[in-house]
């Protein structure tokens, strides 16, 4: 039997990685959670999974529990995310104190780590494309440097021994997540959508494909060191995908006169810099410029399941309906 700490449970990824570990029953899995979370987002996993509650930001209560606990595998998926209100500081000891703990505790224990990263460290728009590992590294936003100073100090720790193993997710779509599939669907159902009459080629990782590959990690012998970019098998225009939306909410294609000059998005991006706003750049970045990414090694070394983006992204259209 295998005891596995998984933090984040009660997130998007988290919870579909729960899931597909208790397809298992050889697994005890202890879920970490926010003290006070809604009972009802772990709800499913109440008389399955044992929790512990505990902020990533208190260091000092998870140095205490990580001290009188040990496990198998830490798979470490909590995190703040980036785009939201909290400090620096919040998102310094959440995301990288956090981790230095945790890996630490691994290396001592000799416990496997599969860590959360995030494509994020290249920059929300690579500089290269399709990025891959040589590609350089972008601290774009405070969210982004949390992920590369995590990366960074889990490289010194295998240096030393910690067998450790990094996903970077490419943004990831399925049921019950607001991030920037949801709002995509939002936005052209609102005819609130714009396009950048530049082709836009994008990478997006189902939450499905995801969860398997960390539970692949947890389960199974993998190079120590080893760092995979998760996403589906084909990057994909960003035409192409709003059109299914449109069709599939809309009845008709996305409209033509909706599809603008790429120079008015550089424009759009240039004064949300201004106005330092990173969720508005985001927004910007990602709608107007290319994203993706070289993931051949993630289908070789781990067994990436081969996600289609356009057609798999249906059930996010779905879901979006049925909340409407």
């Amino acid at each position: 039997m295998s005891k596995i700490l998984l933090t984040g449970i009660s997130g998007f990824v988290g919870k579909e990685t729960a899931r597909v570990l208790l397809k298992n029953p050889e697994h005890s899995i202890v879920g970490l959670i926010r003290p006070g979370t809604d009972e009802d987002r772990i709800s499913e996993f109440l008389n399955k999974v044992s929790f512990i509650e505990i902020d990533l930001c208190d260091i000092s209560s998870l140095r205490d529990y990580l001290m009188e606990n040990t496990f198998d595998v830490i798979i470490h998926i909590g995190a703040l995310r980036g785009g939201r209100p909290d400090s620096k500081d919040k998102y310094y000891l959440a995301n990288i104190e956090a981790t230095s703990l945790i890996a630490n505790h691994c290396l001592k224990n000799n416990t496997k780590l599969v860590y959360c990263s995030s494509v994020g460290i290249f920059g929300a728009i690579p500089q290269e494309l399709p990025a891959k590992e040589s590609t350089k590294r972008q601290e774009d936003n405070y969210y982004h440097f949390t992920k590369i100073r995590s990366e960074e100090i889990i490289d010194n720790l295998t240096k030393k021994g910690l067998n450790s193993v990094i996903l970077r997710p490419a943004i990831t779509y399925g049921r019950g997540d607001y991030g920037f599939p949801y709002t995509l669907c939002k936005l052209i159902d609102k005819n609130l959508m714009l396009l950048s009459s530049q082709p836009v080629k994008i990478h997006l990782t189902n939450v499905h494909s995801l969860a398997k590959a960390f539970v692949f990690c947890a389960e199974n012998a993998t190079k120590s060191g080893g760092k995979y970019i998760i996403a589906d098998h084909d990057a994909i225009l960003l035409e192409e995908l709003v059109n299914i939306i449109s069709e599939k909410l809309k009845g008709k294609k996305f409209p033509r006169y909706r599809i603008i000059p790429s120079f008015l998005f550089s424009f759009a991006r240039f004064i949300s810099k201004l106005m330092k706003s990173e969720i508005f750049v985001s927004r910007f970045e990602l709608i107007s410029q290319s994203w993706y990414y070289d993931i051949s090694n993630s289908y070789n070394d781990i067994s990436l399941e081969s996600g289609d983006s356009l057609k798999d992204f249906e059930e996010v259209i779905n879901w979006y309906k049925e909340g409407k």
